[in-house]
This record gives C-alpha cells, sequence and structure tokens, in this order.
C-alpha cells in the first residue's frame, strides 16, 4: 500500500522496498478552472510546468549538464532519464516521468532534487495558484507499485517554480524528502542557482 506523505515528511526507499534498484518518479497537476477571485483563467495560453531533475555532490550542482530535462532527457551517467516534455498537464495519473537507476548512479552524487517550473511564467503572467491537484510520487522500477505519493497542497499563488521533493542517499539506503517549497525562480537556470 502506498505511503501518503505530508510536507517535510522523509521516508526510506530502501526500507520500504527491499531490493530496489530503480524508481519511476511521476509528477502531475492540472490547471486550476476558476482564479481565487472566482472568474475563468481567461489567459488563452495553456500552463506548461516542466519537470527537472538536478544530480547533487555533496548538496551542490556542479555541472550544467547535471540537470535532466526536456533538452537534456539522459544524465551522462544514463541513471536518470527523462521521459519527455508534457506541454499541458492535461489528462489522468503522471504529466511527466523521471526514471531513476539507482543502482547506476555514481557514488558522487548524493541527491536527486526534483523541481518543476512553468515555462515562460512572467511572460504568460501564470503562476502555481493556477495549479491544482500537484502530486509526486514514486514507484518501484521492477514491481510498478506505488511506495508513496506526496499531494502538494499549498497555497503557492506567488510562486512560479517548486521544488517537489529530492532521493538522496544516506549512508546505503535511498531516501525520500517531500520537500514543497514554492519559490519565484522564473526558469530551470534561475533555479539551479539555488543549489550552485
Amino acid at each position: 500500500m502506498s505511503i501518503s506523505l505530508r510536507k517535510g515528511q522523509k521516508i526510506s526507499l530502501s526500507k520500504e522496498s527491499a531490493g530496489l534498484t530503480a524508481v519511476l518518479v511521476g509528477l502531475g497537476w492540472d490547471e486550476a478552472q476558476q482564479s481565487e477571485h472566482g472568474f475563468k483563467n481567461r489567459n488563452p495560453e495553456s500552463i506548461d510546468c516542466d519537470a527537472s531533475a538536478f544530480l547533487l555532490q555533496n548538496g551542490h550542482l556542479v555541472a550544467r549538464n547535471d540537470i535532466v530535462y526536456f533538452n537534456n532527457l539522459v544524465h551522462k551517467s544514463e541513471s536518470v532519464r527523462h521521459m519527455g516534455d508534457n506541454t499541458t498537464g492535461e489528462g489522468e495519473g503522471d504529466d511527466e516521468q523521471i526514471l531513476i537507476d539507482l543502482s547506476r548512479v555514481p557514488p558522487e552524487y548524493d541527491r536527486i532534487v526534483i523541481v518543476v517550473n512553468i515555462y515562460q511564467a512572467t511572460q504568460r503572467h501564470q503562476h502555481f495558484g493556477m495549479i491544482e491537484n500537484a502530486f509526486i510520487r514514486v514507484v518501484d522500477g521492477k514491481t510498478n507499485r506505488e511506495i508513496l505519493k506526496y499531494d502538494l497542497t499549498e497555497n503557492y499563488s506567488d510562486c512560479l517554480a517548486m521544488v517537489f521533493g529530492e532521493v538522496y542517499r544516506h549512508g546505503n539506503e535511498w531516501k525520500f524528502n517531500a520537500v514543497g517549497q514554492g519559490t519565484k525562480d522564473r526558469s530551470i537556470s534561475e533555479l539551479a542557482k539555488r543549489y550552485m
């Protein structure tokens, strides 16, 4: 049975799924149909959320090619793979997915941060207050069993990007941290500077 996490909670993926070697990180969101004032969103452009994974060494992003996103779908180690860009968020289930082969993550990487930003948020006058039903979930890559799910339920009206969660090493274990931190970073590049 999947574990439902709250903001700030941590869980050992290794203990929850014995023999875990790979995970699928699924991210989802829906465009809210009404604004906080009750009027339908009149912006004609769909909200395009982009998921990315930052592979950190000692908590820092060392190189630009350690960012896996729609323009760099596979990390140089081939341990992290982005499954493609969904530009609308329409439909049920995961909108974007990132596969992490834990057994192949080089030992110098201790943390994989999963972030989502709204593409051209400032130009399109869009923010995470226009998004609902946002979640991140982690699935055992071998058995397809959902290990955990974290629903982001706070009001993120002034945020252009989000740190959803992170998969990290702790000794010989892999763990997950439900972060849920909104930011005003306008792009993947700005988000990346937080970790440099």
